[in-house]
This record gives structure tokens, C-alpha cells and sequence, in this order.
């Protein structure tokens, strides 16, 4: 059996009174992530992780901020795309570890919805998905509550 380890990072902009979309779940924030597409930091590291494994480019190189078609866009849409570029290729997903830098709002409660969205989208069980937050003590960007970031992980392998 052939495997795979992928690594993603992602940050965006935190925004006044723009949406907070984590893992396909909309937070109640007086800030959100800004970007072309709906700025989901955490399905981003994802999405460039398992990329990356399948060295497959990243997700700018697929997913262009230049490109209409994915302005707006739901980052899940995103992921499943990615997951349909690593099937072309033999790849099925394994596992994935992500961590969220923030200082809030608070993740936890939300975590359960955001394995949902991820397990749905990728077609694999939430066992499968981990995913963890932090805050960044209020040193830097993020302590500033300024950006966000996440990183991930993943396991993938020949189908």
C-alpha cells in the first residue's frame, strides 16, 4: 500500500462585520474572514495539504483568486473538488489533523458541525477528522484578533 503525508497552512484577513465561515459553519462574530472565495481558512489548509500530498500544486494554482467562477464561492465546493483531483490520480484520504489559530470566537462547540461538513464533503467518517483550536495568547496578527490561521495535515493513499 502506497501512502502520503500532506502539509497545509492558511491565513486570511479578519474583517469587520463580514462573515465567519470555519469548516463549512458560519460563526457569530463581529469579524470574518475575508477573501475571493468565502474565506474558510480551515477547508484551505485542507485543501493545499491534501494537494500537496498527491503533489498536485496548491490551491491557488487550481482554484485562482483572478477566476469568477470561485468568487464567493463555498470553500466545501472547494473541497470536494480537490478531493475529485486526488481520485483522478488513485488518491483516497486517510486522515486529517488541522489546528486553528484564533483568539475568538470560541471553537469547540463548533467542531462536531465542521467534521460533518468535512466528512460529507470527502466521503470519509468524522473518526477521521481532528480538529483542534488555539489562541496565540494575544501576541501578533492574530492575538490582535487581525487574521486567522489554520494548518493541516494528512494521510492519504492509493485506492
Amino acid at each position: 500500500m502506497k501512502i502520503r503525508v500532506g502539509f497545509g497552512f492558511d491565513v486570511h484577513q479578519l474583517k469587520d462585520q463580514h462573515p465567519f465561515v470555519v469548516g463549512g459553519v458560519t460563526l457569530e462574530h463581529h469579524k470574518g474572514a475575508f477573501g475571493h472565495s468565502d474565506a474558510d481558512v480551515l477547508l484551505h489548509a485542507i485543501c493545499d495539504a491534501l494537494l500537496g500530498a498527491a503533489n498536485l500544486r496548491d490551491i491557488g494554482f487550481h482554484f485562482k483568486n483572478t477566476d469568477d467562477r470561485w468568487k464567493g464561492i463555498s470553500s466545501v465546493i472547494l473541497l470536494q473538488e480537490t478531493v475529485k483531483l486526488l481520485a483522478d490520480k488513485g488518491w483516497q484520504v486517510g486522515n486529517i489533523d488541522a489546528m486553528l489559530c484564533l483568539e475568538a470566537p470560541k471553537i469547540n462547540p463548533h467542531i462536531p458541525a465542521m467534521q460533518e461538513n468535512i466528512a460529507n464533503a470527502i466521503g470519509i467518517s468524522t473518526d477521521e477528522i481532528s480538529i483542534k483550536a488555539t489562541t496565540n495568547e494575544t501576541m501578533g496578527f492574530v492575538g490582535r484578533e487581525e487574521g486567522v490561521v489554520a494548518y493541516a495535515v494528512c494521510l492519504i493513499e492509493k485506492a
